[in-house]
């Protein structure tokens, strides 16, 4: 075992992933509040004083509502693109931060923390530069890869080899379109720059699937425009429906809870 994969929360309501190894521990976004971060990592044998560093995705609320907090308790070095620091730093409700502990990256720019190797990854969403992230540690590897309104051939070159994925299926097309949304919030979800949807989902995964992944979990499902069950069968059947070799049975697909830990994966 060279890492630990836990999600803490993953949703509209708040995100907050754990990947870590035994001397390095990471949190992809804290959009939580901080005894709900501790509440996961006590799962884990950790607190918030153990933690590393922490990789932003983007500045919406449900991926940073707690990460002020955060930071001004345990003096964290935060990492993420120069653009959503800026964001970050000039929102109202963010409060004071401690001095020198952004560290702005760039997509593409692998960098080392502790013994694990991050790369940031450019993903399509409606914020300044959003990122997803690959972490690599010995032969293990995982990345998380959520908020994207659609995925390319170069992220999904990016994320072969995976041993645990953490990938948004966030809405069922139907119930979005039938679902209570003003249509200017539905066009903006199902757009290029909102959410994959649980069929899209599915065909990413497609190419994502080789014989050595362990875990995937299934992150960011909407509380209003889905259901775990769902994104589980439609992602499933996208599977079984694709020209590759795999069927879903091969695999460990599991729905992350929207407010409640994971088990720990260990790759």
């Amino acid at each position: 075992m060279s890492m630990r994969v836990m999600s803490i929360a993953s949703g509209s309501s708040g995100n907050c992933i754990y990947v870590g190894s035994e001397q390095t521990h990471l949190l992809i976004d804290t959009g939580i509040s901080c005894k709900k971060v501790n509440e996961g990592l006590k799962e884990l044998g950790l607190t918030g004083a153990d933690i590393t560093a922490v990789l932003v995705t983007h500045e919406h609320a449900d991926h940073i509502g707690g990460l002020g907090v955060f930071m001004r308790k345990y003096k964290t070095p935060v990492y993420s693109a120069e653009e959503t620091i800026h964001q970050i730093c000039s929102g109202k409700n963010i409060g004071k931060l401690p001095d020198g502990c952004f560290h702005p990256i760039a997509e593409g720019s692998r960098f080392s923390i502790g013994d694990i190797e991050v790369e940031p990854l450019a993903i399509s969403h409606d914020a300044a530069r959003p990122l997803a992230y690959r972490m690599d540690c010995e032969q293990s590897s995982a990345a998380v890869v959520t908020d994207l309104g659609y995925y390319d051939y170069h992220l999904a070159d990016r994320l072969q080899g995976l041993d645990a994925l953490v990938l948004e299926a966030n809405h069922d097309l139907r119930m979005l379109e039938a679902g209570p949304y003003p249509y200017y919030l539905k066009r903006r979800i199902a757009g290029n720059h909102g959410h994959l949807s649980n069929e899209a989902s599915g065909r990413f995964l497609n190419e994502l699937l080789h014989e050595n992944m362990k875990k995937i979990l299934l992150g960011h499902i909407s509380k209003e425009n889905n259901m775990a069950a769902l994104a589980l069968e439609t992602v499933k059947t996208e599977i079984e429906l694709s020209a590759s070799p795999w069927h879903a049975e091969e695999f460990s697909i599991e729905p992350a809870g929207r407010d409640c830990a994971s088990e720990i994966i260990y790759i």
